[in-house]
């Protein structure tokens, strides 16, 4: 979409020959966050930034935009934000990331305002989003546009929990479960997650719980990018404790817990995980309170 209110900047949507330079951007700014603040980044390396990347501007389910600077014979990206349109309800945002060395020229709020004018003429109800807690500047830049805080969230990561909870079995997802899946999260959350599952169980890592033959909960994955939802903690912690990676530890900076479910944050902690961060779940638009158990991913 196009931009005219500073000449310096120019707004266009990311193609997949940027991945170098907004992936660079991606562990520059998020390491740079983090390192003044004292925590681990989540983008460790500049290839992870670039995997991520690739991920988002390769994905047809993903609105991206980049900031250029015009200002030099060549032009620079010094920014980029996405836009998950997997949901027919909710829009998650990010990750959103400005160069380092081009802060306080106003970009970020750009780039927020071109995603949130590209989910309202979606029609999207809901726009939702994740931030680190200790970034004081994005949580007053969100909401400074509209943003409502709805839930701090905890980051955990550690070895793998390997536990079987009785009465539970835990299996890989099928196409065939979709509606069942669906219909747990509409009715823990108001709304579906449909375009997400669908693509996890393509890729083969969604999981399903099931208690008696019946499907409790599901995951589309134990990672930052990804959710779940059961009906109790019960149909939550058996997902938890079924992964199996290489490292043995949860993908990224780890899983995310909602930090008023005590239960469910107890258990992790008993069982050797650890608090990398806080996180605040943002919203503007439609939002039920959950009516469930879950995990959220980091876009929402």
């Amino acid at each position: 979409m196009a931009d005219t209110t500073d000449p310096t900047l120019r707004f266009r949507p990311g193609r997949i020959d940027d991945v170098k330079e907004v992936g660079k951007i991606m562990y520059d700014a998020f390491s740079s966050v983090a390192n003044k603040h004292g925590f681990p980044s989540d983008f460790p390396t500049i290839d992870v930034g670039i995997g991520v990347a690739s991920y988002f501007l390769s994905n047809s389910g993903f609105y991206s935009v980049v900031a250029e600077d015009i200002r030099k014979d060549k032009d620079k990206i010094v920014g980029s934000n996405f836009l998950d349109e997997r949901s027919n309800m909710v829009a998650g945002v990010g990750p959103i990331t400005v160069d380092p060395n081009f802060q306080n020229k106003g970009a970020g709020r750009r780039l927020m305002k071109n995603v949130m004018e590209r989910a309202v003429n979606k029609n999207f109800p809901a726009i939702r989003l994740l931030q680190a807690s200790y970034n004081n500047r994005s949580l007053s830049l969100y909401a400074s546009l509209g943003f409502e805080i709805r839930e701090p969230i905890s980051a955990m990561q550690g070895k793998q929990i390997h536990k079987v909870i009785p009465g539970r079995s835990v299996r890989m997802a099928t196409e065939s479960d979709l509606k069942s899946c669906n219909a747990i999260c509409k009715e823990i959350h108001g709304h579906d997650r449909n375009g997400e599952l669908r693509e996890s169980i393509k890729i083969g890592i969604a999981k399903v719980v099931l208690c008696e033959d019946r499907i409790t909960g599901y995951t589309t994955g134990l990672t930052f990018f990804n959710h779940s939802v059961g009906y109790t903690n019960d149909d939550i912690m058996p997902l938890i404790g079924s992964t199996t990676t290489i490292n043995d530890s949860y993908g990224g900076p780890g899983i995310l817990i909602p930090s008023r479910n005590t239960q469910l944050l107890r258990w992790c902690l008993d069982n050797g995980l650890k608090l990398v961060q806080q996180l605040t779940l943002m919203t503007i638009g439609l939002y039920n309170e959950p009516a469930g158990s879950y995990m959220p991913s980091v876009l929402y």
